[in-house]
């Protein structure tokens, strides 16, 4: 396997293990330091109950935990502003909360990931947890999000 695809499936796992993560600190309040120790030391590359969690670039995936923690009044503002009238970020479920704050701070923060791969990622990201709708929904909020800050 060459490199880039070792770096692409190591950067998707971060996502995935990034969206986990959020999921927990919303759930749980758990501190994110706590959380990527965790996360690093026992998830991670970890086989948990016959379940085997690939391994990740920790890089990565701490830059999107810290980032979508340090920027979340800025992230929320902008998925509200793509929400449907009528609807709140209040009336989002907790994993779908998680996986567009993730996809909305790669787009204001990680550049150097263009706008496609983002959102296909998390869409990708969106069918380990749900159905068909919910992923054309997270792609529909992320797109117009990236209309906005990567204009």
């Amino acid at each position: 396997m060459n490199r880039t695809s070792n770096r692409t499936k190591e950067r998707a796992a971060a996502r995935l293990a990034a969206v986990q993560a959020l999921y927990q600190h919303e759930m749980e309040g758990t501190a994110v330091p706590v959380l990527l120790h965790e996360f690093h030391n026992h998830r991670i590359g970890a086989t948990i109950e016959d379940v085997e969690y690939a391994e990740a670039d920790t890089d990565f995936f701490d830059d999107i935990v810290k980032g979508v923690t340090d920027r979340a009044g800025e992230i929320d503002l902008l998925i509200e502003g793509k929400l449907a009238a009528g609807w709140s970020l209040a009336r989002l479920d907790k994993p779908m909360k998680a996986i567009l704050r993730a996809g909305t701070y790669e787009l204001l923060a990680r550049r150097d990931v263009p706008v496609g791969a983002v959102i296909s990622e998390y869409v990708d990201v969106a069918h380990a947890f749900y159905e068909r709708r919910e992923s054309g929904f997270v792609n529909g909020v992320l797109d117009g999000i990236a209309k906005t800050v990567r204009a």
